[in-house]
């Protein structure tokens, strides 16, 4: 869907060969899964996860200590900066190895990000669905985010919406995504 709220922006085919880039970081980064608790169950996160910036983050109850951003992706942080006007510092990396892996509905609002964050989300793989709901409201938006893919979330899309990337049960193949943010202490 295109009608995405203003403070969403989707640029199609923004990444130059996502596939070569998408092999390099599946080999090139430490991916963990972490035991995550909600409402007080503890289950393994469904998804593997990189954290690299300069500082540890927590977010949901888990400590993310930092590794270095590797060169491959301080290019893209560079290109980053210049396509929206905002600062980054940090990457969370996230692969969903299958359809089973997926994140539910939550917003990038945690203090250290700031109170208005802008978070360059980079997709690379199969494609998935990626889904918006407006918190005041209820309405709700999907929008297919494919290989090379890069969805700006500024202003207040952490505030006043929430984003997920549903399970299904449809085969697809993995997916990476790799979100950029500006990191406080």
């Amino acid at each position: 869907m295109t009608d995405l709220p203003e403070c969403f922006r989707h640029l199609p085919g923004w990444v130059d060969a996502p596939e070569r880039l998408f092999d390099e970081l599946v080999e090139q980064l430490d991916w963990e899964q972490n035991d995550i608790t909600i409402a007080g169950r503890t289950s393994k996160t469904p998804r593997l996860t990189c954290w690299m910036g300069d500082y540890a983050y927590t977010y949901s109850g888990v400590r993310n200590e930092p590794r270095p951003l590797p060169p491959l992706l301080a290019g893209l942080q560079e290109r980053l900066i210049a396509e929206s006007g905002a600062m980054y510092n940090s990457c969370l990396a996230n692969l969903y190895r299958d359809g089973r892996d997926s994140i539910g509905y939550h917003s990038d609002n945690e203090p250290e990000l700031g109170d208005r964050p802008t978070i360059a989300s980079i997709s690379l793989g199969s494609r998935r669905a990626f889904h918006v709901k407006q918190l005041a409201t209820g309405q709700r938006w999907t929008l297919e985010l494919g290989a090379g893919d890069l969805l700006i979330m500024g202003d207040e899309s952490q505030s006043d919406y929430r984003h997920a990337v549903p399970k299904t049960a449809r085969p697809v193949g993995p997916r990476m995504n790799l979100t950029f943010r500006h990191f406080q202490v």
